[in-house]
């Protein structure tokens, strides 16, 4: 394959924020090492990149930075060329909303007129109305973890408050643009077939420019640590804390079942929790204080030794287009109890205790059938392991993303011949 220029759009790439930031590392990296060159053009906060990636910052207010109203306006007030986006911007978040999809859109589409010299552009799931301008120009493939869409339905199902209910409204109303836009896109790329029929379902999108390709892992990374003191009573999960869709409300409602017969059981959770939010309430309903610790702004080499000191990850979400958590848990080769939903089987297979979602007594049930029997779970996690690395190795997943990457290309050449 010939030496492609290719440039990778995201409108937010947080190092530590979710698979976004993850996926536009991982697939930087790995097309760099295909023999192409890569540019990674991002709004903030910026991506942590390999060295031989390019970043290119493309840079926005950076709103949700703060929650001060007084640190917001100053943002706005410094920024040097004011444009109409960032008008835009200060004043949708100001009503609740989140714009960073639609201007980055419209900054990128800019920033790349009259630009000649990338072979592909890739987009990272803004799906906003930039992109179809872009298409028109450059062969195009947009990523699509999931529709945002199904995020949106869960936070409602979470409550029946009306303030809620408008504040999701609002903040979810860059919806109607990716609905608008997703269907006119010719080339998507998502990472499960779950996902895919979701897609199809939420954006309406023509199944035929639709292609699976999961993402992969880097399973030298994400690896057991040989002699690393395991904790018996130490559970572990990840999780966005106040995000209904991650379902962690269920893994604390086990923890405080599980109290009952094992008072040193605690759960680690990798992410990071909103002081006096939802979460950090129904701890303190259940009066599990002393048993839930939170840790954030991790390096993988934390991660991984967070993992060899625990005895099982639990995976309690309740939709997941890809579940990072999932494949990265069983290639620590730790025993996984994961909720039997969305793209979740398709990851696991046989190699993990798969239970109904929004069941905090299988999740208990599970957790004390794994201690009961530790070494019959082991050797499933060890297999688990082996699992992902035939399935989900970048060797595998860069073979297929070739043959897309080629198809596109020779697909718009031959519409504009």
């Amino acid at each position: 394959m010939q030496k492609l220029n290719i440039a990778i759009l995201s409108y937010r790439s947080a190092r530590f924020g979710g698979g976004q930031g993850v996926y536009v590392r991982d697939i930087s990296y790995v097309l760099n090492l295909m023999g192409h060159n890569i540019d990674v053009i991002s709004g903030p906060p910026y991506p942590d990149l390999h060295e031989e990636v390019n970043l290119i910052k493309l840079p926005g207010l950076d709103l949700f930075e703060t929650f001060s109203f007084r640190d917001r306006l100053k943002k706005l007030l410094i920024k040097k060329n004011k444009k109409i986006d960032d008008y835009y911007e200060f004043f949708s978040v100001l009503l609740g909303g989140f714009p960073e999809p639609k201007t980055f859109g419209t900054r990128a589409n800019k920033f790349l007129d009259g630009i000649k010299k990338y072979d592909l552009i890739i987009d990272n799931q803004s799906i906003s109305y930039g992109m179809l301008e872009i298409q028109k120009r450059f062969p195009f493939i947009e990523i699509i973890h999931h529709p945002i869409t199904i995020d949106y339905k869960h936070e409602l199902e979470s409550s029946k408050k009306i303030k809620f209910r408008i504040s999701r409204y609002r903040w979810y109303s860059f919806l109607k643009m990716q609905k608008k836009v997703a269907p006119k896109i010719n080339r998507i790329v998502t990472p499960s077939n779950s996902s895919k029929h979701g897609i199809i379902n939420e954006f309406k999108c023509d199944k035929k420019n639709i292609t699976v390709i999961n993402n992969g892992l880097d399973t030298t990374e994400f690896s057991p640590i040989k002699n690393f003191p395991r904790n018996k009573f130490r559970l572990i999960t990840t999780s966005s804390a106040d995000v209904p869709i991650k379902g962690l409300d269920y893994s604390l409602k086990a923890l405080k079942i599980l109290k009952k017969d094992f008072p040193k059981i605690h759960l680690v959770v990798i992410g990071k929790i909103k002081k006096d939010g939802h979460t950090q309430r129904v701890i303190k309903e259940l009066k599990l204080e002393d048993h839930v610790i939170f840790k954030s702004n991790l390096s993988k080499l934390q991660i991984k030794e967070l993992y060899a000191s625990s005895s099982i990850a639990i995976v309690s979400s309740l939709y997941e287009g890809f579940g990072y958590p999932v494949i990265e848990a069983m290639s620590c080769e730790i025993p996984l109890i994961a909720t039997n939903i969305s793209s979740i089987p398709e990851l696991t297979s046989d190699y993990a205790k798969l239970i109904e979602p929004k069941d905090e007594q299988m999740i208990s049930n599970g957790v004390k059938e794994i201690l009961l029997d530790y070494p019959k779970y082991q050797e499933i996690a060890r297999n688990g392991r082996q699992h992902i690395i035939q399935n989900f190795n970048w060797l595998k997943i860069t073979e297929e993303y070739e043959k897309i990457i080629l198809s596109t290309i020779e697909k718009f050449k031959n519409a504009n011949f």
